[in-house]
């Protein structure tokens, strides 16, 4: 039974599927995939990933609220419990999203029995901007979230946040950028500090990277030149579980379908628990 979580920005979801997502879906074992800008409605995707739904995987999807920006994603090898978009919380039974990003297709989340999954595209933003501001009051309402929440929990996207020094390859020149701004690299600080755990650095301890982001521009892949901007940070019990963490790199620059690659977790105990004919027409 799979035992894997990945998470990966695709950078459009219609064209990164020819190009080699649908090929990677039929052959991962994971058994959740956070996707991150599908940039496409919600028929659109479901028609471009008809062959991955057909072999068994259910989608769930926020929409990008701006057209060709955002859109977020769950695949899952079972149908989810209850599904929320948008980034909020609860008021007694009732979903209540922050009205400012309700409808930006940037936050997604499910339900697996006792674990709740969340996808998450967190703006670029820009230093010094609006759009910084926004970005700022977006990881406000995503703190909110994360810190209301006391059972397993595991979120995971493109944060377009590079915590230390160690997640950019060139980090002296971006001190000033932003990505690496130091009120963003406090936010997750912060979040460490409130119990989160960044499963990929805890895994790959006092090493560059593992880089999930390169520039299309220039030699980036091929020196490795990248940004580790897609994270996956989880609490309580599922923390302990988690075994082995890797970016699945292509093997060349021809090879890629985006320009973010896969960020994998493997734990030592099943995510969800997958109805046997369920699990069978995945296999097939």
């Amino acid at each position: 039974m799979p035992k894997i979580l990945s998470s990966v920005n695709v950078n459009g979801v219609r064209a990164a599927a020819p190009k080699g997502l649908l090929a990677w879906l039929a052959v991962t074992e994971a058994d959740i995939i956070c996707l991150q800008e599908t940039r496409a409605t919600d028929e659109q995707t479901r028609s471009v990933l008809a062959p991955a739904l057909d072999a068994g995987w259910f989608l769930s999807h926020a929409e990008p609220g701006i057209k060709g920006r955002a859109g977020v994603a769950i695949l899952s090898r079972r149908e989810p419990d209850a599904v929320r978009i948008g980034v909020g919380a609860f008021e007694g039974e009732t979903w209540t999203p922050v009205t400012e990003f309700a409808e930006l297709g940037r936050y997604i989340e499910a339900d697996f029995d006792d674990l709740t999954a969340a996808s998450v595209y967190v703006h670029t933003g820009e230093a010094d901007t609006p759009l910084q501001d926004e970005k700022y009051r977006f990881l406000d309402a995503i703190g909110a979230r994360m810190t209301s929440i006391d059972h397993d929990f595991v979120i995971s996207g493109d944060w377009n946040i590079g915590h230390t020094e160690l997640d950019i390859k060139n980090w002296k020149g971006n001190l000033k950028n932003a990505g690496f701004l130091p009120q963003e690299r406090a936010w997750v600080s912060s979040m460490l500090a409130a119990g989160y755990v960044d499963v990929v650095r805890e895994l790959n301890p006092g090493v560059p990277g593992p880089y999930s982001w390169h520039s299309y521009r220039g030699r980036a892949f091929d020196n490795d030149a990248g940004w580790r901007i897609d994270a996956v940070y989880q609490k309580k019990s599922i923390t302990a579980r988690a075994v082995s963490a890797r970016v699945e790199k292509a093997a060349t620059y021809a090879e890629r379908w985006s320009d973010h690659a896969p960020v994998t977790v493997e734990y030592a105990e099943s995510l969800i628990r997958v109805p046997v004919a369920e699990r069978a027409l995945s296999a097939v």
